[in-house]
């Protein structure tokens, strides 16, 4: 596990970061016209202590594909009990507002970015999803930090592997299930503090 000292971690230009690592429809026979979310996990990290402080996580009905497929249940761990009458993305992308407002993220006087691995959480499974049903999709969704670039410019070198590989260099325990959302934001997040715990100081690498 990385180092609970905080001294090396410099000052950041961000007060907040959200880890964020979506789950979705997916099937290994049959190519789906459009992917829908099915796990909308966000983690509260401090900028300052790089510890959690506030959790959002929501499962999600799809409306194109209602009934999850066995690959995706074997791949992500979510069954259909778990999806099944739970709220629909628009209703969730609602609640998740009502919920960065009671943590005060949507101050003037708060910055927070996005931290997600690989930009296609952001870049394409959000936006599509949100076109597609013809939902507005918030501007602060437009902005985050892709941890890929932030650990390659950090250990020079760039993570193929993924999540795995990364955590594997940095010599930290993977917690949990692969392709669970939330036990997935749960390791970015400390690849996230082991990266500041080196001295890096965060900034927005990708944008919508």
């Amino acid at each position: 596990m990385a180092s609970s000292s905080t001294n090396s971690i410099q000052p950041q230009d961000y007060d907040y970061f959200l880890v964020l690592d979506f789950e979705a429809t997916c099937d290994d026979k049959t190519k789906l016209n459009q992917h829908e979310i099915i796990e909308f996990p966000v983690l509260k990290i401090n900028g300052r202590t790089f510890e959690c402080e506030s959790t959002f996580h929501a499962y999600v009905t799809p409306t194109l594909n209602p009934q999850l497929t066995e690959f995706c249940t074997k791949l992500t761990g979510i069954t259909q009990d778990m999806v099944s009458n739970q709220p629909n993305l628009a209703a969730v992308l609602e609640d998740f507002d009502i919920w960065l407002r009671k943590e005060d993220l949507l101050k003037k006087t708060v910055r927070f970015i996005f931290v997600t691995c690989g930009d296609w959480d952001l870049y394409t499974m959000l936006p599509g999803q949100c076109d597609y049903f013809h939902l507005p999709r918030a501007e602060y969704f437009n902005r985050w930090i892709n941890i890929k670039k932030s650990f390659n410019k950090v250990i020079r070198k760039y993570p193929r592997s993924g999540m795995v590989g990364m955590l594997g260099d940095l010599n930290i325990q993977h917690q949990g299930r692969h392709h669970s959302g939330i036990d997935d934001c749960r390791n970015i997040a400390e690849i996230l503090k082991a990266l500041a715990l080196r001295g890096h100081v965060f900034e927005e690498n990708r944008k919508k």
